[in-house]
């Protein structure tokens, strides 16, 4: 697939191109000797890695290399990563796997459970993006969505609300912002009062789940704000690094 995508963009190259490559934040060190083989094997002369969080924090237009202290929430599909970033690197952080596709998960649960229906995930996708919340609606909204019927075995109309789809994903949704408390707990006091005065920023295409940003702003305290542009913050800020590469060269390159 790297193959692919490799000569996708740069056509017959005649030169190996040099490539940055987004990894999760606490990935081990034969995680990371893997991604650099694989991308090594498909093609790449030179490859460097970047933590998720940082290039997230980079597309989102702020400047990582101040001291002062940047919190940075990045919500994808399969992880989350959390960020305290100062001085160009993370302080402290921590990469859960819930973000997205497990949001799906919980709504086909959800849907099983209480209607005995069953849903496929592109359906789950569906009522996650249109009617899904994780905080109260001041108007309930609803949807029709078809699944299989677990009695019958026949397909079957349901009409869906907002406020089941609050039941279903206020749990992993509580995961996350007590992910966001640990990484808080363990931050220097000092940066503790940046992200206080600046806010916590959140990244990803699973931030946009209405009312994340207000459950985590309820719980912290702190004032939450969503990038712009949130979805391609993470590739924005990997081509942004890439072209300054003699500031992280040494640091992310094997």
């Amino acid at each position: 697939m790297l193959k692919h995508f490799i000569n996708k963009v740069c056509g017959k190259f005649i030169f190996a191109p040099r490539i940055m490559i987004c990894i999760p934040s606490q990935v081990t060190e034969v995680e990371k000797k893997a991604v650099i083989d694989a991308a090594t094997q498909a093609g790449a002369r030179k490859v460097y890695l970047i933590e998720e969080p940082i290039a997230a924090a980079i597309g989102a237009g702020i400047d990582i290399s101040k001291p002062c202290g940047n919190m940075v929430v990045d919500i994808g599909g399969g992880t989350t990563d959390i960020a305290v970033i100062s001085l160009g690197g993370s302080v402290v952080n921590t990469s859960l796997k819930v973000a997205g596709d497990k949001f799906d998960e919980y709504i086909v649960k959800y849907v099983k459970k209480k209607h005995n229906i069953m849903i496929g995930e592109r359906t789950a996708e569906d009522l996650k993006v249109n009617i899904g919340c994780v905080y109260p609606k001041i108007q309930d909204t609803e949807m029709d969505i078809r699944g299989r019927d677990l009695v019958t075995g026949l397909p079957k109309t349901l009409t869906i609300h907002s406020s089941e789809m609050l039941e279903a994903l206020i749990e992993p949704a509580m995961m996350i912002v007590d992910a966001v408390h640990s990484v808080l707990e363990r931050t220097p006091p000092e940066l503790s009062a940046d992200i206080s005065d600046k806010g916590i920023y959140m990244t990803g295409g699973g931030c946009l789940v209405d009312g994340l940003d207000k459950l985590l702003q309820e719980k912290t305290g702190i004032n939450v704000m969503i990038a712009q542009d949130t979805v391609s913050c993470v590739a924005l800020g990997t081509g942004k690094a890439l072209d300054n590469l003699d500031v992280l060269e040494g640091k992310s390159s094997r």
